[in-house]
């Protein structure tokens, strides 16, 4: 990427190495000045474009929202982590750029845009097959679980959403939008000024401001019945009105003969029940009210990589559930398992 540096560059020096602060008139030409038809998302914090530079180099250029004062903090804070931050799960940062008030972040090129435009844009996850979507689940609990398992101090996102989701010409998902996230025993209220997307916020943080990685497991089970369900986060109901998904499908998620009706309806009775009420367990789970009650993201991971086929990265075996489909079920070792009603409202 050298040739998207300019020679006014200045430096940020990180432990991988330097990051170059990339002239705009370079990302105002691989953007056609930022035109619509560039557009690859839309989000909350900024718009995403997709940039093609000299050499057949592409990239994705984030455009932040907000004026320098409201969003510096969180700029400065997201370069500062994604230079030091090596994942397969989690967007490699190549550059950035300072334009007048605006801020710009230059991420690896991720084709297929944000979670929350495939799924909730035109196509509206026509793309994402059940197994995929099962994919980026897990790719999503892996990026979490380096943050939460194998960071030194622990580092709590803070804004986990399906618009931070970025995936790639094969649906590989990764981890963006670091501006609110800090290290374990670093946070404090100061910290976390403006609030996380509406619809992902643990009702702890709500009700005191306690901010933990069981913040970002809520957050993660919000995504997974946005996966499920294919339903935005927060939906209006009525003009004045919204109903969260938290609270239209719990109910309904622990209804055996409900639960395949609520699915989306692009992969609905394409899975196997058991591995459909799996994943509607994991999910009651990770939305509990209480941070306690809430597993570890490692715990979420290692229960959902059986529901994902060995050719995508999992260990379910599909050929072998096919051959045994009329016979009895493969029995897999759960990590979570939650007892759900039946038709007669018995366990």
């Amino acid at each position: 990427m050298l040739a998207l540096t300019s020679s006014k560059s200045r430096e940020m020096v990180g432990r991988k190495g330097l990051l170059p602060m990339i002239d705009y008139t370079l990302l105002e030409a691989a953007s056609n000045s930022f035109s619509e038809f560039n557009v690859l998302a839309k989000g909350i914090s900024g718009d995403l474009y997709k940039a093609h530079f000299n050499e057949g180099i592409t990239a994705l250029v984030k455009k932040l929202n907000g004026g320098k004062q409201e969003y510096e903090r969180e700029f400065e804070n997201e370069i500062d982590l994604l230079s030091i931050i090596c994942h397969p799960n989690i967007i490699s940062l190549v550059g950035y750029c300072f334009h007048a008030e605006t801020r710009f972040l230059v991420y690896e090129m991720m084709e297929n845009g944000t979670l929350e435009a495939q799924l909730h844009g035109p196509t509206r996850g026509s793309a994402l097959s059940w197994h995929i979507r099962m994919k980026i689940a897990v790719d999503i609990a892996k990026g979490l679980g380096f943050l939460h398992e194998h960071c030194n101090p622990p580092i709590i996102h803070g804004d986990i959403k399906s618009s931070s989701v970025l995936l790639d010409s094969e649906f590989h998902a990764k981890i963006s939008d670091f501006g609110l996230a800090v290290a374990v025993g670093s946070q404090n209220k100061a910290n976390l000024q403006r609030s996380a997307a509406l619809g992902y916020v643990a009702p702890e943080y709500v009700l005191n401001g306690e901010f933990t990685e069981k913040s970002d497991v809520y957050a993660f089970g919000v995504i997974l019945l946005e996966l499920l369900m294919g339903r935005k986060p927060v939906e209006k109901t009525a003009p004045s009105q919204c109903q969260s998904i938290v609270t239209w499908a719990v109910p309904q998620l622990t209804d055996r003969l409900q639960l395949p009706n609520i699915v989306d309806p692009v992969i609905r009775n394409t899975m196997e029940l058991k591995h459909l009420c799996q994943v509607a367990a994991i999910a009651v789970l990770c939305i509990q009210p209480e941070p306690g009650y809430r597993p570890l993201i490692a715990d979420v991971l290692h229960s959902l990589i059986p529901l994902v086929p060995i050719e995508l990265g999992g260990a379910l075996r599909i050929m072998e559930r096919l051959a045994c489909a009329n016979q009895e079920s493969v029995s897999f070792d759960w990590h979570i398992t939650i007892d759900l009603p039946d038709e007669h409202g018995k366990s």
